[in-house]
């Protein structure tokens, strides 16, 4: 039966339409003001950097920014120093992040097998280093790796051992390496934890009954219900790793040698020091690539594994 214009069910549809658009759109209201805020501040810099990025544009020259299309990125590849900062970072990432998860890891598995009222100092004393400013940290460790009156040299001396901590490319990348396991240990091992606390307490125990040992729980129950959550810490950590900078920037200043100075300083130094914002929006843009691209290999490798 076809409803006529006076038909109640005709009226009632059409009452509730408005209500029903509103819950409709509700969720994006919500998120309207996150997506404003992303537009202006993330989203439109990303957008103008790759305008950029296609003109070579130098601050301290007198004639107006040229359109040169890829030359910029060209030069990248042509570019020594680009190199030799991108191995430096890589270097980085590799070396920072699998000490950072495993030592977050190990962390996160002492502190869950203590009882809950003990663990709130502890998971506040790892978590501490964190919330400092990357200036307080690099005036702070950079007086510890003093080869004169360091912390570090003043107790290895009594063993007769004084590593030349920022003298030597070696060791200045274990001294920024350390440095940032410890001041970045904190937000991973809080993320392990949290995952570990919130695993089913009856797998655990069903084990136990059956005999497992605690190693056993760990790494046939624990481990691969924290694959999850290890899959997030991981790509967190590589992206940081990727972009250290503040470390390098006051512990070593880049060098010695250029042996420290990552790809974050060298797009800093180009832009702020030699004043070519061009070049290095194309160099910021080959590191967003770089860096999308492991993301995505490891969400897929770990997925999968």
């Amino acid at each position: 039966m076809t409803p006529t214009l006076a038909d109640p069910e005709t009226i009632s549809s059409k009452a509730k339409s408005p209500k029903e658009t509103l819950k409709r759109y509700s969720g994006w209201l919500f998120v309207l003001p996150y997506l404003i805020l992303f537009s202006l501040f993330l989203l439109t810099p990303l957008i103008y950097g790759f305008r950029l990025s296609l003109y070579k544009s130098e601050l301290l020259s007198l004639s107006p920014p040229r359109f040169i299309g890829a030359g910029n990125y060209a030069e990248a590849f042509r570019d020594p120093y680009f190199w030799k900062a991108m191995t430096v970072t890589m270097r980085m990432m590799l070396l920072v992040t699998p000490i950072t998860i495993l030592t977050a890891l190990g962390i996160a598995v002492g502190i869950n097998s203590l009882p809950r009222k003990r663990q709130t100092f502890f998971r506040s004393a790892f978590f501490v280093p964190g919330m400092l400013t990357i200036s307080v940290v690099g005036i702070v460790w950079r007086w510890f790796y003093s080869p004169e009156f360091g912390v570090f040299n003043a107790y290895l001396g009594a063993f007769g051992l004084r590593p030349p901590w920022l003298g030597n490319p070696a060791w200045a990348t274990l001294a920024i390496v350390i440095m940032t396991v410890w001041w970045t240990v904190g937000g991973p091992m809080i993320i392990l934890l949290a995952g570990l606390q919130n695993q089913p307490e009856q797998y655990l125990e069903a084990a136990a009954l059956d005999g497992a040992t605690a190693f056993q729980r760990f790494r046939f129950i624990s481990l691969p219900l924290l694959r999850p959550v290890l899959l997030f810490t991981i790509i967190l950590n590589v992206i940081g790793a990727f972009q250290i900078f503040g470390q390098t920037l006051l512990v070593t200043k880049g060098g010695p040698e250029f042996g420290t100075r990552t790809l974050v300083q060298y797009i800093y130094d180009t832009a702020f020091n030699n004043y070519r914002m061009g070049y290095a929006s194309s160099m910021s843009w080959i590191l967003f690539v770089v860096i999308g691209a492991f993301a995505v290999i490891q969400f897929r490798v770990l997925r999968e594994k």
